[in-house]
């Protein structure tokens, strides 16, 4: 009731405003609309609303109130920041409007809102206030449910959720105290009271098997089990496909074709063939599992993968784009399985150059299936194996591609990666840090060929041809004031490095090659990441940065990628139809899975992160009070961050426990300097520390630092 009485005040201070020309003082409009002691506080709720929404606003000495017509109106993604607050980027602009936590307006993170800007003060950020939910991007939140003597309430695990959210008693289903639940987002009209919840599951209580990680997955929206009728779908798609189909490809089945993946692995999206030509050349075969020869557009199965765009990893599952019957069953390259592919055959020279290619619709057998580390070692130990020759040849070859990549400016970014093993209860037993061997560049280097092959050859169709829309992967050069900041950075370090007006991923390469094995590695690689864009999906060929090619898509993952089932759709319709017609209705349905396939693979990097961290948490609250190295991660005035060596646990040595001097931070240098000792703390230094408290809940780990 209260809050549609609250309603109806607004619509008549409003109408008492325009009737107005002048500011009015709140204590007359009160008097003017008649408000009795009963709707007091109703009336200064309302007005408050109207406040913090931007539809009224205060004058300068903040006592008369007067309309807001005029002041500048954005929409864009909201982020919400640890600390509360928030900030909208303004479109077509890299300046981010401030929002302070009291005019979030009921706005989540990455919600679509509406900002009015505020007149910006001189020596000031931008500053605004959210005036309208335009589009919510979350509305099922993880928390602990909580039970008092009168309500119920559940506190969200995401700390960027500001509000904890009131249960009411017929939304509760049969929670108990403490347990972990999903709650659905009912009612939240007003930031004057909490948002209103309803329990749609109860996932269980913290500590019990696999709950902390499907809390992850339901935090991000992740869904965890299909849909009945996709599941039914999937399971009506027939077995085994029509052997008729074998006549409309080219039969690869008595070739040596094999997969290489993780031991654990599942789904095999690729495999791949070596063969040595009369003329002294490769044929490279990467044959990829033909999804779009099951899944066709717009079925019921494809619009779920087109809402879930990506298969997830988390610690303790997956959770895939695709049904199992179809990721892990029909279309998974089993070995001693007739399996439809799609193609790309490419000629290659002992210098690594593509001369020739093909790219068409096969059908294979693979003749073994093979992990990394197998591999790895029959090149290694010069074993019998009867495909020694064989991968011999691809590791000359794959080395010949890595080499010619970084001659022609391709970026070596190798980021360090831990496999968590989990004993029954679900608990962290041992972090490995992942080995990667030269059978995994090997791999990396066959689908790169074969995505800049199949990206080269749409533009070659688009010069003859004028139009054709397709989705390429491209990767933006870094942002010149970041590019600006990194080399402060390298200066500071007494990097020597010679300054150019133009920074090319090349250059980079090269700087980045001259630092190998040097103490300041890691660091200035870790700045240098952090400086680059993120890659992404885009109709826009703009080319990759990083990998240093003109063209670039992605073809190699059609059971985990949405984008790579839609290359392969358009790669059929172009090679049997040649130059389609509207273009633009093609160009606009490119452009929303774009959209949402980078936006789904963003979610899916945080979850994936998220639930690696909330694990290694997990394993290091057993060690308090043990000795490891570490490497500084992150220098800030507040305190240092380790990142332990072995396990790549995170933690934080806070300012207030360096007591042995006085620390001042420089921002530029990345380090704390005692200002009596000279000690000098700088992010990529080796130290030895002690796991001093863990907070799991939170996710926190502190360490103390020793001498």
């Amino acid at each position: 009731m209260a809050h549609k009485q609250e309603k109806k005040i607004q619509k008549k201070i409003i109408s008492f405003l325009k009737r107005n020309k002048f500011s009015q003082h709140p204590r007359e409009i009160k008097k003017s609309l008649g408000i009795s002691k009963k709707y007091v506080e109703h009336f200064e709720n309302a007005l408050m609303y109207l406040i913090q929404s931007g539809q009224i606003s205060k004058d300068s000495d903040g006592v008369k109130i007067t309309t807001s017509a005029g002041s500048k109106i954005i929409v864009g993604e909201l982020r919400i920041t640890r600390g509360g607050f928030g900030f909208v980027r303004e479109p077509n602009s890299k300046i981010d409007v401030f929002i302070n936590r009291d005019h979030l307006n009921t706005a989540f993170n990455r919600d679509i809102v509406e900002v009015k800007l505020y007149a910006q003060r001189r020596g000031k950020n931008q500053e605004g206030f959210v005036t309208k939910i335009v589009e919510r991007k979350r509305t099922q939140f993880v928390g602990t449910f909580h039970q008092t003597k009168y309500y119920g309430f559940m506190v969200p695990d995401d700390s960027k959720v500001y509000r904890d959210f009131f249960i009411p008693k017929e939304n509760q289903k049969n929670v108990k105290d403490g347990q972990k639940v999903l709650v659905s987002l009912e009612n939240w009209d007003t930031d004057h009271l909490n948002p209103e919840g309803k329990i749609i599951e109860i996932i269980g209580f913290p500590g019990e098997p696999g709950v902390d990680i499907a809390s992850v997955a339901y935090s991000f929206s992740l869904a965890i089990k299909f849909p009945k009728n996709v599941e039914a779908e999937a399971q009506g798609t027939k077995k085994d496909f029509d052997k008729s189909e074998i006549k409309n490809r080219l039969d690869l089945r008595h070739q040596d074709i094999f997969t290489i993946d993780p031991p654990d692995a599942k789904d095999f999206d690729d495999a791949i063939s070596l063969e040595k030509l009369k003329n002294g050349n490769y044929r490279l075969g990467v044959h990829i599992a033909d999804v779009s020869y099951y899944v066709s557009r717009d079925s019921i199965i494809d619009k779920e993968a087109y809402k879930r765009a990506t298969s997830v990893y988390l610690v303790d599952r997956v959770i895939p784009m695709l049904p199992e019957s179809l990721s892990n069953q029909l279309c998974s390259l089993q070995p001693e399985e007739d399996k439809l592919t799609y193609s790309c055959l490419m000629e290659v020279t002992v210098e690594g150059e593509v001369v020739d290619y093909d790219i068409q619709p096969t059908v294979i057998n693979s003749k073994r299936r093979f992990s990394y580390e197998e591999v790895q070692y029959i090149v290694d130990e010069k074993t019998d194996d009867s495909f020694f020759s064989i991968l011999s040849e691809m590791m000359k070859l794959s080395k010949i591609l890595t080499q010619k990549r970084f001659k022609e400016g391709g970026i070596d970014f190798e980021t360090p990666e831990v496999s968590i093993l989990l004993d029954a209860q679900g608990f962290p037993v041992k972090i490995i840090r992942k080995e990667r061997f030269d059978s995994h560049r090997l791999i990396e280097e066959f689908m790169l060929l074969a995505n800049k092959t199949v990206a080269t050859h749409i533009r070659k169709q688009i010069i003859k041809e004028k139009k054709f829309p397709f989705i390429y992967r491209i990767h933006e050069k870094p942002d010149e004031e970041k590019m600006k900041k990194f080399f402060e950075f390298l200066q500071a370090l007494g990097v020597k490095f010679q300054p150019v007006k133009q920074v090319t991923s090349g250059y980079l390469q090269k700087l980045l090659q001259a630092i190998k094995g040097t103490k300041e590695e890691f660091v200035i690689e870790e700045v240098a990441l952090r400086s680059m864009m993120k890659a992404e999906y885009s109709t826009n060929n703009i080319g990759h940065f990083g990998l240093g090619f003109k063209n670039y898509t992605h073809f190699t993952s059609p059971i985990r990628r949405y984008p790579d089932l839609i290359v392969h759709r358009f790669l059929k319709e172009y090679e049997k139809n040649g130059r389609t017609e509207k273009t633009e209705d093609k160009i606009k349905y490119l452009k929303k899975v774009c959209d949402k396939s980078n936006s789904m693979e963003r979610i899916a990097l945080e979850a994936e992160r998220e639930s690696i961290r909330q694990k290694q948490v997990e394993y290091i609250s057993s060690k308090i009070g043990e000795e490891f190295q570490g490497v500084i991660s992150g220098v800030m005035s507040f305190g240092i961050f380790v990142e332990l060596m072995d396990t790549l646990v995170e933690g934080l040595v806070h300012i207030k426990n360096l007591d042995d001097d006085f620390y001042i931070y420089d921002e530029k240098t990345y380090t704390l300097v005692g200002r009596d000792t000279d000690r000098i703390l700088r992010l990529g230094d080796e130290v030895r520390i002690r796991i001093a408290k863990v907070s799991p809940e939170e996710g926190k780990v502190d360490f103390a630092l020793l001498s």
